[in-house]
């Protein structure tokens, strides 16, 4: 047992405008644990990510051996993932690209996982076609594969078309209206050089995947995607109807492929929140990427952007982060960190952090625009196009000051791409202009890149953001008013914007890194002063 605060969240659209601020209760006294995103509570300062303690961190992309990826895929598309798993996807990726290493029954398990179902009916996994396609339905650029009967055959005849209808959407939408990179081809395979998408029964634990199959050029490939044979509401249950399953994964995995045309081998956090971020491109209507929200730094802020998770999805909440960019940078500004993360000679050649570094530097900076991000996750109606529909989030801990009681000390050890959020609200006797908050912030030094950021909650809803200036040493003061007749709340965003890494030390994060300033102590002391 310790002594927490309780956040009290008051949702109030001020003409349109932002959410106000969370007003602060009584201190309170319960057991710690997680609070539901959206409900009262404040987050443990002890929730910080890492793997599990009984679970072995994961070989890294190029350090995996080939043993290593075979039994990981087979995991993965038997629906037994671990949390340290990868998608499908990037399952079958390390697969493919460790395949030639692999010898006897291994080599032909690894072939019969990455065979297209049409390779015939004898995969032991279960992925094979068990009856001859139909003759399969194409365009000038895609072909739908299918089967007519059998447990893979589609729900009813006109299925097949609305696939390759809502494919060829997916398509004309990210390549010739975004500018991305078309799929690359992959030769006669599937009986033609076009693109080809197959449905398959998955079963319900995958809604689709996309599988590397050819090497082109540098880290560029060439593959093919299945789909869902059906998305049947006894296999995908929810509020999703089978078109929108359908739409969702189309964009989410077809952008995988696209991926594959600029670095097969990109961080996966990269490519699994950008393929999310893109469905919202395509199908903003329904919302599927908002079930990642738990996962997301609005509702989990003190999990580093970076993180990779099976279990618990950080990789696909945090394509919040990149529409933070899209509404701020415009939204060809995924693009350009695709361009600069791309491994052709004309592209940047870089990993994910140095990408966003690259494109952001004439934004301020990656620094920069991280701590405002953080910041700003705490009102996601006044920093996201469709924000005033998100629950309010919630933040470490809050305290109401007084005339009385004039002072308050948080602290936190912050993880690299992390942020910790507290709040102080002005009570009793804080009447008047002459009422001002004066704020200490003590953070670690200045190579580990960290930030405080301070948002005003004026109560006519508008909003003050300011930035504490840290020295070398890390620390600052702001002082920022403090009348209850105006001010509403102040809440201090405590950010260690990191990207300091140790590359190729088997973790799921950028670089395949270890973090080299992770748990770094911040504190800030808020003090009423007149």
């Amino acid at each position: 047992m310790r002594r927490i605060v309780t956040t009290v969240v008051a949702v109030a659209l001020m003409g349109g405008a932002a959410l106000s601020a969370p007003a602060v209760a009584a201190d309170d006294t319960r057991s710690d644990r997680r609070v539901v995103p959206g409900s009262a509570g404040i987050l443990s300062p002890d929730d910080l990510f890492e793997l599990d303690p009984d679970e072995e961190a994961p070989p890294a992309f190029g350090e995996q051996t080939a043993s290593d990826t075979l039994a990981t895929a087979r995991r993965v598309l038997s629906g037994s993932a671990l949390r340290r798993d990868p998608s499908a996807t990037l399952a079958l990726r390390d697969l493919w690209l460790k395949k030639s290493e692999l010898r006897g029954k291994d080599r032909e398990l690894a072939n019969s996982l990455l065979a297209r179902p049409t390779d015939g009916a004898g995969d032991d996994q279960g992925f094979g076609y068990t009856v001859p396609e139909a003759a399969p339905l194409c365009n000038t650029r895609l072909c739908l594969h299918y089967v007519a009967t059998g447990t893979d055959a589609p729900p009813t005849p006109e299925w097949p078309a609305q696939n390759l209808a809502v494919m060829d959407s997916v398509w004309s939408s990210i390549v010739d209206q975004l500018g991305y990179r078309a799929p690359l081809t992959d030769g006669v395979r599937g009986g033609s050089p076009l693109f080809d998408v197959y449905l398959k029964d998955l079963g319900g634990d995958i809604y689709g995947f996309c599988a590397g199959e050819k090497q082109v050029k540098n880290r560029t490939g060439s593959g093919y995607c299945v789909l869902d044979n059906d998305f049947s509401a006894a296999q995908f249950p929810g509020t999703a109807t089978p078109t929108d399953n359908l739409t969702v994964t189309a964009a989410h995995e077809f952008f995988h492929a696209v991926q594959y045309a600029y670095d097969y081998a990109e961080d996966p956090w990269m490519m699994e929140s950008t393929a999310t971020w893109m469905e919202e491109r395509i199908a903003t209507q329904v919302n599927d990427n908002r079930q990642y929200f738990p996962w997301s730094q609005i509702y989990a802020p003190y999990v580093p952007l970076d993180a990779f998770s099976t279990k618990a999805g950080y990789q696909y909440g945090n394509w919040v982060f990149w529409e933070y960019l899209s509404k701020n940078y415009g939204i060809g500004i995924v693009k350009k960190a695709w361009n600069e993360a791309g491994s052709l000679k004309k592209d940047g050649g870089k990993y994910s952090m140095t990408a966003l570094q690259k494109v952001l530097r004439k934004k301020g900076g990656l620094t920069k625009v991280y701590a405002k991000f953080a910041a700003g996750n705490l009102t996601p109606a006044a920093n996201y196009p469709e924000g005033a529909e998100y629950a309010f989030p919630k933040v470490r801990g809050g305290k109401q000051l007084s005339k009385g009681k004039r002072t308050k000390r948080f602290g936190a050890k912050v993880n690299h791409l992390a942020s910790a959020s507290y709040i102080y609200a002005p009570g009793r006797g804080l009447s008047g202009k002459k009422w001002k908050l004066s704020l200490a912030v003590n953070g670690p030094v200045k190579r580990t890149s960290p930030s405080a950021v301070v948002v005003v909650y004026l109560l006519n809803g508008k909003r003050q953001v300011k930035t504490v200036r840290l020295n070398r040493g890390g620390d600052g003061r702001k002082s920022v008013a403090f009348d209850n007749r105006k001010v509403s709340a102040v809440s201090v965003t405590l950010v260690n914007g990191s990207t300091r890494y140790n590359c190729g030390r088997k973790t799921v994060l950028a670089c395949q890194g270890k973090p080299l300033d992770d748990k770094q102590r911040f504190s800030v002391t808020g003090r009423v002063t007149k």
